[in-house]
Protein backbone atom coordinates (compact mmCIF):
# COMPACT_ATOMS: atom_id res chain seq x y z
CA UNK A 1 0.00 0.00 0.00
CA UNK A 2 2.79 2.43 0.95
CA UNK A 3 4.72 1.93 -2.30
CA UNK A 4 1.59 2.28 -4.43
CA UNK A 5 0.60 5.40 -2.48
CA UNK A 6 3.99 6.99 -3.09
CA UNK A 7 3.77 6.18 -6.79
CA UNK A 8 0.35 7.80 -7.20
CA UNK A 9 1.57 10.84 -5.26
CA UNK A 10 4.70 11.10 -7.41
CA UNK A 11 2.51 10.98 -10.51
CA UNK A 12 0.44 13.89 -9.19
CA UNK A 13 3.55 15.90 -8.37
CA UNK A 14 4.92 15.40 -11.88
CA UNK A 15 1.58 16.29 -13.47
CA UNK A 16 1.04 19.47 -11.45
CA UNK A 17 4.65 20.60 -11.79
CA UNK A 18 4.46 20.25 -15.57
CA UNK A 19 1.05 21.94 -15.85
CA UNK A 20 2.16 25.07 -13.96
CA UNK A 21 5.74 25.24 -15.21
CA UNK A 22 5.01 28.22 -17.48
CA UNK A 23 4.33 30.39 -14.41
CA UNK A 24 7.85 29.72 -13.11
CA UNK A 25 6.72 28.77 -9.61
CA UNK A 26 9.09 27.89 -6.76
CA UNK A 27 9.64 24.27 -5.79
CA UNK A 28 6.39 22.49 -5.07
CA UNK A 29 5.73 21.79 -1.39
CA UNK A 30 4.05 18.38 -1.04
CA UNK A 31 1.79 17.38 1.84
CA UNK A 32 1.01 13.68 2.03
CA UNK A 33 -2.10 11.94 3.27
CA UNK A 34 -2.35 8.70 5.22
CA UNK A 35 -2.68 5.89 2.68
CA UNK A 36 -5.87 4.64 4.35
CA UNK A 37 -8.37 5.75 6.97
CA UNK A 38 -8.23 9.36 5.84
CA UNK A 39 -11.80 10.11 4.81
CA UNK A 40 -14.15 11.57 7.45
CA UNK A 41 -17.30 11.15 5.35
CA UNK A 42 -18.86 8.07 3.77
CA UNK A 43 -22.19 7.53 2.04
CA UNK A 44 -23.71 4.11 1.37
CA UNK A 45 -26.88 2.82 -0.18
CA UNK A 46 -28.69 0.28 1.95
CA UNK A 47 -29.41 -2.74 -0.21
CA UNK A 48 -32.27 -5.02 0.79
CA UNK A 49 -32.57 -8.65 -0.27
CA UNK A 50 -35.15 -11.23 0.76
CA UNK A 51 -33.11 -12.37 3.76
CA UNK A 52 -30.52 -9.65 4.30
CA UNK A 53 -29.55 -5.98 4.03
CA UNK A 54 -26.09 -4.53 3.57
CA UNK A 55 -24.13 -1.39 2.71
CA UNK A 56 -23.66 -0.95 -1.02
CA UNK A 57 -22.01 1.26 -3.60
CA UNK A 58 -22.14 1.14 -7.38
CA UNK A 59 -19.58 0.67 -10.09
CA UNK A 60 -20.00 0.52 -13.84
CA UNK A 61 -19.10 -2.60 -15.81
CA UNK A 62 -17.59 -2.68 -19.30
CA UNK A 63 -21.03 -1.95 -20.77
CA UNK A 64 -21.39 1.12 -18.50
CA UNK A 65 -24.16 -0.58 -16.58
CA UNK A 66 -24.35 0.02 -12.84
CA UNK A 67 -23.51 -2.95 -10.67
CA UNK A 68 -24.19 -3.24 -6.95
CA UNK A 69 -21.04 -3.78 -4.85
CA UNK A 70 -21.46 -4.98 -1.28
CA UNK A 71 -19.38 -2.95 1.19
CA UNK A 72 -18.50 -4.55 4.52
CA UNK A 73 -15.45 -2.40 5.21
CA UNK A 74 -14.32 0.88 3.67
CA UNK A 75 -10.54 1.21 3.89
CA UNK A 76 -10.37 4.87 2.91
CA UNK A 77 -12.77 5.90 5.69
CA UNK A 78 -11.71 6.86 9.19
CA UNK A 79 -11.37 3.92 11.58
CA UNK A 80 -14.31 5.18 13.65
CA UNK A 81 -16.58 4.76 10.60
CA UNK A 82 -15.29 1.25 9.97
CA UNK A 83 -15.81 0.34 13.62
CA UNK A 84 -19.36 1.67 13.61
CA UNK A 85 -20.51 0.19 10.30
CA UNK A 86 -21.14 -3.44 11.40
CA UNK A 87 -22.49 -2.45 14.81
CA UNK A 88 -24.98 -0.01 13.29
CA UNK A 89 -26.02 -2.47 10.59
CA UNK A 90 -26.70 -5.25 13.11
CA UNK A 91 -28.83 -2.86 15.16
CA UNK A 92 -30.79 -1.76 12.10
CA UNK A 93 -31.40 -5.36 11.01
CA UNK A 94 -32.93 -6.25 14.36
CA UNK A 95 -35.12 -3.14 14.54
CA UNK A 96 -37.81 -3.16 11.83
CA UNK A 97 -38.92 0.33 12.82
CA UNK A 98 -35.50 1.60 11.69
CA UNK A 99 -34.78 -0.72 8.75
CA UNK A 100 -38.14 -0.50 6.98
CA UNK A 101 -37.64 1.22 3.63
CA UNK A 102 -34.23 2.53 4.70
CA UNK A 103 -32.55 3.78 1.54
CA UNK A 104 -29.20 5.28 2.52
CA UNK A 105 -26.82 5.70 5.48
CA UNK A 106 -24.32 8.57 5.60
CA UNK A 107 -21.51 8.85 8.14
CA UNK A 108 -19.83 12.09 9.24
CA UNK A 109 -16.90 11.46 11.59
CA UNK A 110 -14.41 13.74 13.31
CA UNK A 111 -10.95 13.59 14.83
CA UNK A 112 -12.61 14.79 18.05
CA UNK A 113 -14.73 11.61 18.33
CA UNK A 114 -18.08 13.19 17.43
CA UNK A 115 -20.11 11.07 14.97
CA UNK A 116 -23.30 11.79 13.04
CA UNK A 117 -25.23 9.17 11.06
CA UNK A 118 -27.92 10.30 8.63
CA UNK A 119 -30.54 7.69 7.79
CA UNK A 120 -32.54 8.39 4.63
CA UNK A 121 -35.89 6.70 3.95
CA UNK A 122 -38.52 6.15 1.29
CA UNK A 123 -41.30 6.58 3.85
CA UNK A 124 -42.59 9.05 6.39
CA UNK A 125 -40.84 8.96 9.76
CA UNK A 126 -43.20 8.68 12.73
CA UNK A 127 -42.97 8.79 16.52
CA UNK A 128 -42.17 5.08 16.63
CA UNK A 129 -39.15 5.65 14.39
CA UNK A 130 -38.03 8.57 16.53
CA UNK A 131 -38.30 6.53 19.73
CA UNK A 132 -36.13 3.72 18.38
CA UNK A 133 -33.68 6.11 16.73
CA UNK A 134 -33.21 7.96 20.00
CA UNK A 135 -32.60 4.72 21.88
CA UNK A 136 -30.05 3.61 19.26
CA UNK A 137 -28.24 6.97 19.38
CA UNK A 138 -27.92 6.70 23.15
CA UNK A 139 -26.78 3.08 23.02
CA UNK A 140 -24.09 3.70 20.39
CA UNK A 141 -23.17 7.20 21.67
CA UNK A 142 -23.70 8.77 18.25
CA UNK A 143 -25.94 11.42 16.74
CA UNK A 144 -28.71 10.28 14.38
CA UNK A 145 -30.53 12.40 11.85
CA UNK A 146 -33.50 11.06 9.87
CA UNK A 147 -34.56 12.29 6.45
CA UNK A 148 -37.27 11.44 3.98
CA UNK A 149 -38.99 13.41 1.23
CA UNK A 150 -40.02 16.75 2.74
CA UNK A 151 -39.14 15.63 6.27
CA UNK A 152 -36.18 16.03 8.63
CA UNK A 153 -36.06 14.54 12.13
CA UNK A 154 -33.11 15.52 14.30
CA UNK A 155 -32.11 13.19 17.12
CA UNK A 156 -29.93 15.40 19.39
CA UNK A 157 -28.14 17.42 16.64
CA UNK A 158 -27.77 17.76 12.88
CA UNK A 159 -24.07 18.56 13.17
CA UNK A 160 -20.77 17.41 14.64
CA UNK A 161 -18.09 19.50 16.32
CA UNK A 162 -14.65 18.87 14.87
CA UNK A 163 -11.41 19.96 16.56
CA UNK A 164 -8.42 20.78 14.37
CA UNK A 165 -4.96 21.79 15.54
CA UNK A 166 -3.08 24.51 13.67
CA UNK A 167 0.41 25.54 14.77
CA UNK A 168 -0.25 24.13 18.23
CA UNK A 169 -3.61 25.89 18.69
CA UNK A 170 -6.87 23.93 18.66
CA UNK A 171 -10.01 25.21 16.93
CA UNK A 172 -13.56 23.87 17.25
CA UNK A 173 -15.73 23.76 14.13
CA UNK A 174 -19.43 23.09 13.78
CA UNK A 175 -19.88 20.90 10.69
CA UNK A 176 -23.51 20.72 9.62
CA UNK A 177 -24.97 17.63 7.95
CA UNK A 178 -24.99 17.94 4.14
CA UNK A 179 -22.91 21.15 4.22
CA UNK A 180 -19.45 21.21 2.69
CA UNK A 181 -16.51 20.22 4.87
CA UNK A 182 -13.01 19.11 3.96
CA UNK A 183 -13.23 15.28 3.86
CA UNK A 184 -9.58 14.61 4.79
CA UNK A 185 -9.07 16.14 8.24
CA UNK A 186 -5.36 15.28 8.49
CA UNK A 187 -4.55 17.00 5.21
CA UNK A 188 -6.93 19.83 6.09
CA UNK A 189 -4.73 20.63 9.09
CA UNK A 190 -1.71 20.79 6.75
CA UNK A 191 -3.64 23.18 4.49
CA UNK A 192 -4.57 25.45 7.38
CA UNK A 193 -1.00 25.59 8.65
CA UNK A 194 0.38 26.24 5.16
CA UNK A 195 -2.05 29.13 4.59
CA UNK A 196 -1.23 30.68 7.97
CA UNK A 197 2.52 30.28 7.53
CA UNK A 198 2.40 31.72 4.01
CA UNK A 199 2.11 35.24 5.42
CA UNK A 200 3.82 37.12 8.23
CA UNK A 201 1.70 38.68 10.99
CA UNK A 202 0.61 42.17 9.98
CA UNK A 203 -1.37 45.11 11.35
CA UNK A 204 -3.33 45.27 8.11
CA UNK A 205 -6.56 43.42 7.22
CA UNK A 206 -7.60 40.30 5.33
CA UNK A 207 -10.45 39.81 2.89
CA UNK A 208 -11.67 36.23 2.50
CA UNK A 209 -14.05 35.13 -0.25
CA UNK A 210 -15.94 31.80 -0.16
CA UNK A 211 -15.30 31.35 3.58
CA UNK A 212 -17.72 28.43 4.13
CA UNK A 213 -17.95 27.58 7.83
CA UNK A 214 -14.82 29.59 8.62
CA UNK A 215 -12.44 26.68 8.16
CA UNK A 216 -9.51 28.91 7.13
CA UNK A 217 -10.93 32.10 8.64
CA UNK A 218 -10.30 31.19 12.28
CA UNK A 219 -6.56 30.39 12.11
CA UNK A 220 -5.89 33.13 9.54
CA UNK A 221 -7.38 35.69 11.92
CA UNK A 222 -4.29 35.34 14.12
CA UNK A 223 -2.17 36.82 11.33
CA UNK A 224 -4.19 39.97 10.65
CA UNK A 225 -5.65 42.96 12.47
CA UNK A 226 -9.18 42.33 11.17
CA UNK A 227 -10.83 39.84 8.80
CA UNK A 228 -13.86 40.37 6.59
CA UNK A 229 -15.10 36.99 5.34
CA UNK A 230 -17.84 36.48 2.76
CA UNK A 231 -20.10 33.51 2.13
CA UNK A 232 -23.50 33.22 0.43
CA UNK A 233 -24.91 29.95 1.82
CA UNK A 234 -27.01 30.68 4.92
CA UNK A 235 -26.13 27.41 6.67
CA UNK A 236 -22.41 28.06 6.21
CA UNK A 237 -22.73 31.64 7.45
CA UNK A 238 -24.57 30.37 10.51
CA UNK A 239 -21.86 27.76 11.17
CA UNK A 240 -19.08 30.33 10.66
CA UNK A 241 -20.66 32.70 13.18
CA UNK A 242 -21.09 29.82 15.67
CA UNK A 243 -17.44 28.88 15.18
CA UNK A 244 -16.24 32.45 15.68
CA UNK A 245 -18.15 32.73 18.95
CA UNK A 246 -17.19 29.22 20.12
CA UNK A 247 -13.48 29.98 19.61
CA UNK A 248 -13.75 33.44 21.22
CA UNK A 249 -12.36 35.24 18.16
CA UNK A 250 -13.18 38.94 18.12
CA UNK A 251 -11.62 40.31 14.92
CA UNK A 252 -13.80 38.61 12.27
CA UNK A 253 -16.94 39.86 10.54
CA UNK A 254 -18.92 37.66 8.15
CA UNK A 255 -20.86 39.18 5.24
CA UNK A 256 -23.52 37.06 3.52
CA UNK A 257 -22.48 37.92 -0.01
CA UNK A 258 -21.26 35.99 -3.02
CA UNK A 259 -17.85 36.88 -4.43
CA UNK A 260 -19.57 38.65 -7.33
CA UNK A 261 -21.77 40.66 -4.94
CA UNK A 262 -18.81 41.66 -2.79
CA UNK A 263 -17.02 42.90 -5.91
CA UNK A 264 -20.02 45.10 -6.70
CA UNK A 265 -20.11 46.42 -3.13
CA UNK A 266 -16.34 47.01 -3.00
CA UNK A 267 -16.44 48.93 -6.29
CA UNK A 268 -19.37 51.03 -5.07
CA UNK A 269 -21.60 49.78 -7.88
CA UNK A 270 -24.32 48.49 -5.58
CA UNK A 271 -25.46 48.78 -1.97
CA UNK A 272 -26.54 45.75 0.01
CA UNK A 273 -28.98 45.77 2.90
CA UNK A 274 -27.28 42.62 4.20
CA UNK A 275 -24.13 44.68 4.88
CA UNK A 276 -26.08 47.43 6.61
CA UNK A 277 -28.01 44.97 8.78
CA UNK A 278 -24.75 43.29 9.82
CA UNK A 279 -23.22 46.74 10.53
CA UNK A 280 -20.33 46.08 8.15
CA UNK A 281 -18.49 49.07 6.71
CA UNK A 282 -16.16 47.90 3.94
CA UNK A 283 -14.40 51.29 3.86
CA UNK A 284 -13.22 50.75 7.46
CA UNK A 285 -10.90 47.93 6.37
CA UNK A 286 -7.27 48.33 5.36
CA UNK A 287 -6.93 45.32 3.07
CA UNK A 288 -3.56 44.05 1.95
CA UNK A 289 -4.20 40.33 1.46
CA UNK A 290 -7.09 38.37 -0.01
CA UNK A 291 -7.72 34.67 0.61
CA UNK A 292 -9.83 32.59 -1.77
CA UNK A 293 -10.96 28.96 -1.72
CA UNK A 294 -13.44 28.91 -4.62
CA UNK A 295 -15.63 26.06 -5.89
CA UNK A 296 -14.39 23.79 -8.69
CA UNK A 297 -15.55 26.26 -11.34
CA UNK A 298 -12.93 28.75 -10.17
CA UNK A 299 -13.24 32.54 -10.02
CA UNK A 300 -15.28 34.76 -12.33
CA UNK A 301 -13.64 37.46 -14.45
CA UNK A 302 -14.80 40.46 -12.37
CA UNK A 303 -13.63 38.91 -9.11
CA UNK A 304 -10.25 38.16 -10.71
CA UNK A 305 -9.95 41.87 -11.50
CA UNK A 306 -10.69 42.60 -7.86
CA UNK A 307 -7.99 40.18 -6.71
CA UNK A 308 -5.43 41.90 -8.91
CA UNK A 309 -5.76 45.03 -6.75
CA UNK A 310 -4.41 43.28 -3.64
CA UNK A 311 -0.76 43.07 -2.65
CA UNK A 312 -0.98 39.38 -1.77
CA UNK A 313 -3.32 36.58 -2.85
CA UNK A 314 -3.59 33.22 -1.10
CA UNK A 315 -5.45 30.86 -3.42
CA UNK A 316 -6.51 27.35 -2.36
CA UNK A 317 -7.89 25.31 -5.26
CA UNK A 318 -9.67 21.97 -5.55
CA UNK A 319 -9.36 22.05 -9.36
CA UNK A 320 -5.91 22.59 -10.93
CA UNK A 321 -7.46 23.25 -14.34
CA UNK A 322 -9.47 26.27 -13.18
CA UNK A 323 -6.54 27.41 -11.05
CA UNK A 324 -4.37 27.28 -14.16
CA UNK A 325 -6.93 29.33 -16.12
CA UNK A 326 -7.26 31.89 -13.32
CA UNK A 327 -3.48 32.22 -13.05
CA UNK A 328 -3.31 33.32 -16.67
CA UNK A 329 -5.02 36.50 -15.49
CA UNK A 330 -3.44 36.83 -12.06
CA UNK A 331 0.08 36.28 -13.44
CA UNK A 332 -0.29 39.54 -15.37
CA UNK A 333 0.02 41.43 -12.07
CA UNK A 334 1.39 38.91 -9.58
CA UNK A 335 4.07 36.23 -9.29
CA UNK A 336 3.87 32.89 -7.47
CA UNK A 337 6.12 32.88 -4.40
CA UNK A 338 4.77 29.72 -2.75
CA UNK A 339 3.31 26.63 -4.40
CA UNK A 340 1.86 23.58 -2.61
CA UNK A 341 0.12 20.28 -3.34
CA UNK A 342 -2.15 18.73 -0.72
CA UNK A 343 -3.07 15.10 -1.39
CA UNK A 344 -6.61 15.48 -0.10
CA UNK A 345 -7.96 12.63 -2.27
CA UNK A 346 -5.42 9.78 -2.52
CA UNK A 347 -5.72 7.28 -5.37
CA UNK A 348 -7.89 9.65 -7.43
CA UNK A 349 -6.93 12.22 -10.06
CA UNK A 350 -8.17 15.03 -7.78
CA UNK A 351 -5.60 17.44 -6.36
CA UNK A 352 -5.84 20.28 -3.86
CA UNK A 353 -3.34 23.07 -4.57
CA UNK A 354 -2.21 26.26 -2.88
CA UNK A 355 -0.43 29.31 -4.24
CA UNK A 356 0.73 32.54 -2.64
CA UNK A 357 0.99 35.37 -5.13
CA UNK A 358 2.60 38.75 -4.57
CA UNK A 359 2.26 41.84 -6.71
CA UNK A 360 5.02 42.32 -9.26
Amino acid sequence: MTSSYQQQLNDKVERISAQFNEFNPPELEVFESPASGYRMRAEFRIWHTENDMFYAMFERNDDQQKQVVRVDTFDIADQSINDLMPVLLDALKTTPQLSNRLFEADFLATLSGDMLVTLIYHRKLDEEWEKHARALAERLNIKIYGRSRGQKVIITDDYVVEKLTVNGQQYAYKQIESSFTQPNAIVCQHMLEWACNAVQPTTRDLLELYCGNGNFTLPLSTRFNKVLATELAKSSVYAAQWNIEKNAVNNIQVARLSAEEFTEAFNGDREFRRLQEAEIDISAYDFETVFVDPPRAGIDAETLKLLQRFEKIIYISCNPDTLYDNLKTLAQTHKIVKFALFDQFPFTHHVESGVLLEKI
